[in-house]
């Protein structure tokens, strides 16, 4: 391997990791993070490993934000939350990040969301209950962009060998 492509595999695994921390903790673009270092490995070692771990990643990267975003929709439409509560619990994030580190994102969402479905049903219980809902949800959308994310990430490891051990 030449300087400039261990260079590029460098960043491209630490861009893969703050990718993966991303899909958790989702102030940074975590799967948009792990297509981007994909890219610039591909582009940057110009080989067939390259090319298919670039597609190959990208499909899990990309299969995870839609798995989480059409798993989560889903179940908040199913428990019919308003677009008006989603947008109390993203302020209710937002503001919970800076107030509270790292769970804070998850503390303001629940928050945000049980005064605005408290402020809409007003019933307590109720809003209880489908902010646990909608926390549920969001947890399980994690886990799934997470699980794709990690998948990506091992299939960029695996070119990495396959392109050492072919060199």
């Amino acid at each position: 391997m030449t300087a400039e492509e261990i260079i590029a595999t460098i960043v491209t695994a630490v861009l893969l990791v703050v990718g993966c921390l991303g899909v958790i903790v989702p102030v940074l673009p975590g799967s948009f993070l792990i297509v981007v270092g994909l890219l610039v490995w591909a582009f940057t070692v110009q080989a067939v490993e390259g090319w298919t771990v670039l597609v190959v990643g990208s499909v899990l990267a990309v299969a995870g934000m839609a798995a989480s975003a059409v798993l989560t929709g889903t179940r908040l439409k199913r428990r019919q939350i308003p677009n008006r509560s989603l947008l109390f619990a993203a302020v209710g994030a937002v503001v919970g990040l800076f107030v509270i580190p790292v769970v804070g994102i998850f503390v303001g969402f629940f928050v945000g969301l049980l005064l605005s479905e408290t402020a809409r049903q007003r019933d307590l219980r109720t809003a209880l209950e489908s902010s646990w809902v909608a926390l549920k949800a969001a947890g399980l959308g994690i886990v799934v962009e997470f699980a794709c994310a990690l998948a990506a990430s091992t299939v960029f490891v695996l070119g990495v060998l396959v392109l050492v051990a072919t060199a």
